[in-house]
């Protein structure tokens, strides 16, 4: 949803009403997760996607429908076994997608939502999408305060607290409530859509490597980070794709600036002077992952010096060292390649193995 929003914002500012397709639950091994959405304006122009083109053909006829109506949709697609060619997810998952119209009157919060998106401010957009309540009734939730109105001030009150705690989480999903509000109810369904900044990249050590992963951080939505203290090699010209380049000493940065657990932490120096210190402070921060690069004697040497430093064995065990999966990398983007691959691997907690040597749902 996030970046569509500046698309979506243009339609809004010129006055062209749009459908609004939203993901709002899924099972199995469905291709895209709630929140993933497509816009269909009123010239036939489609934005976005729900499903990976699975069942795409049909939500859009869906959107053009609401468009002329004005009523909002709430429809479910699988992979039935009787009809196998009709619009359905042949990857034998289920999504629910809401479809509303979008426009001055349904949506007046739109331009604050895309703000406050681009400024890297969370917030969330919890929208009726089914009971008594008015169904397609808004609410934008930030923080510190609120907007529109699910049409009941119960609801209201309970949508406001839950959305804020599902922004904390960076989780979109649905929520089931009494018609009044009440958490015990499940009268009414409201989907909250949370919109928060993208996760940082920090990678440390300006060199053809990092120019590698640099590019696949940009494409996987990290906000990617380049630091160095060389400014020779930290600069602007060389790392065009990264959205910060800073010159200082690695340690000094990370020590001031804001790390969570999606942040993702590649030390790519490989020199002691720099990495000791460096892995000192990244240890102590709940960054998600925290990979180093270098030979397994380079990496052994740093751990005997991050022992004499006072790191614990457990905090020496978050370090992934060599960085990477055994991908057979030589080149900086096939090492890029590897160090994505082990970043992925390790946000989803997954095996790391080839699907084909594994069973089960391939989406949990």
């Amino acid at each position: 949803m996030r970046e569509l929003l500046a698309d979506l914002l243009g339609w809004w500012e010129s006055e062209t009403p749009f459908a609004l397709a939203t993901v709002v639950t899924t099972s199995a091994s469905a291709p895209r997760p709630p929140g993933a959405a497509m816009a269909v304006d009123t010239a036939g122009e489609a934005l976005g996607s729900v499903s990976g083109g699975c069942v795409e053909g049909a939500v859009y006829d869906t959107a053009q429908r609401v468009l002329a109506t004005g009523e909002p949709v709430l429809e479910t697609f699988g992979f039935g076994a009787d009809d196998a060619f009709a619009a359905g997810l042949t990857c034998g998952g289920t999504i629910s997608v809401f479809v509303q119209r979008i426009d001055h009157v349904t949506a007046p919060d739109l331009p604050a939502v895309a703000s406050a998106s681009a400024a890297a401010e969370p917030v969330a957009v919890a929208t009726v999408i089914a009971g008594p309540a008015r169904v397609g009734a808004r609410r934008t939730v930030w923080q510190d305060r609120a907007a529109g109105t699910t049409g009941t001030e119960g609801l209201d009150v309970t949508v406001t607290d839950d959305a804020r705690g599902m922004l904390a989480q960076g989780q979109s999903g649905q929520r089931h409530y009494g018609p009044a509000g009440e958490r015990c109810g499940d009268a009414v369904t409201v989907f909250v859509q949370a919109i928060v900044p993208p996760p940082r990249m920090l990678l440390f050590g300006a060199i053809d490597f990092a120019h590698a992963v640099t590019r696949i951080g940009v494409f996987l939505g990290y906000h990617v980070t380049v630091c160095d203290a060389r400014g020779v090699f930290a600069t602007r010209k060389r790392f065009p794709e990264a959205h910060e380049v800073v010159v200082e000493w690695p340690h000094r940065y990370l020590i001031r600036t804001a790390v969570d657990p999606s942040t993702v932490i590649c030390v790519l120096t490989h020199d002691p002077k720099f990495d000791v210190p460096l892995l000192e402070v990244a240890v102590r921060t709940p960054a998600g992952y925290i990979g180093a690069m270098g030979s397994r004697r380079t990496h052994a040497d740093r751990l005997a010096r991050l022992r004499k430093a006072g790191l614990t064995e457990e905090d020496l065990a978050r370090i992934r060292a060599p960085i990477g999966l055994d991908l057979g990398a030589r080149t900086p983007e096939e090492t890029a390649v590897s160090i994505a691959a082990e970043i992925i691997q390790n946000r989803r907690r997954s095996s790391g193995r080839p699907l084909s040597t594994t069973t089960g749902p391939i989406h949990r």
